[in-house]
């Protein structure tokens, strides 16, 4: 019988990494929700040590291991603050601590915090800018006569309209499912008739729903916008 997620974890560390500075066990399987192909994300601080990423089979469990030492890792954490999609940050706030270590717990500390405090705010040029690009997805997504077209353009503008929704609201952003759960997690309620109005175009061709979402998220900011936009003048 295969181990469970966190035993599989546990033996690892003993096994690979027995002087490590503290490790945590994240992803799906430490928030509970683990699905049948989930994997195991277990970060490693070890010493002086360059940051790596590796893939490995052990104990039936598929493992994405995340090696950094306490300085190494601060460039990624960096990066993901800046562009908004905080996968380490996140890893390390919201994982399951598997081997303790106080160094690991000032760590931890501070990417909870920088989760609660939220992504650099967009300024106005910036709203501006996304804005802009926004409104001719929007524009395209209306105009567009051609199916398997119109199909990738809806698939832009969910994910640009929910960047948009997020960080004009100074919250994080995602990709793949942590688009919804991203959403979800800032307005459940208008996260619901998002998704509904993707889920009736996908089943019916229905562009309505969409298109009033989406112009819904441009009207604090005057609407769609073409007239006067410039860029490198």
């Amino acid at each position: 019988m295969r181990l469970s997620a966190v035993e599989a974890a546990k033996k690892f560390i003993q096994t690979e990494f027995p002087d490590c500075l503290g490790a945590i066990l994240s992803g799906s399987v430490a928030i509970g929700k683990e699905t049948a192909t989930s994997d195991l994300d277990i970060v490693v601080f070890q010493k002086e040590v360059n940051a790596y990423r590796e893939s490995v089979m052990k104990y039936d469990w598929m493992i994405e291991v995340f090696v950094y030492d306490l300085e190494s890792y601060k460039p990624f954490f960096d990066s993901d603050v800046n562009r908004a999609r905080p996968t380490l940050p996140r890893m390390l706030a919201e994982g399951m601590v598997i081997k303790h270590h106080p160094e690991l717990e000032k760590v931890v500390l501070n990417a909870k915090e920088t989760m609660l405090g939220g992504p650099p705010k967009w300024d106005e040029k910036t709203i501006e800018f996304h804005q802009y690009f926004l409104s001719d997805i929007i524009d395209d997504f209306i105009g567009s006569e051609h199916l398997n077209e119109s199909i990738c353009i809806a698939t832009t503008l969910l994910d640009k309209l929910h960047e948009f929704i997020l960080r004009t609201n100074q919250h994080w952003v995602g990709s793949s499912k942590w688009v919804y759960r991203e959403m979800e997690h800032f307005n459940p309620d208008l996260t619901k008739e998002m998704f509904q109005a993707f889920h009736n175009y996908f089943q019916t061709g229905e562009k309505s729903g969409i298109i009033k979402v989406a112009e819904s998220a441009l009207k604090p900011f005057g609407g769609k916008r073409f007239e006067g936009f410039q860029l490198g003048k």
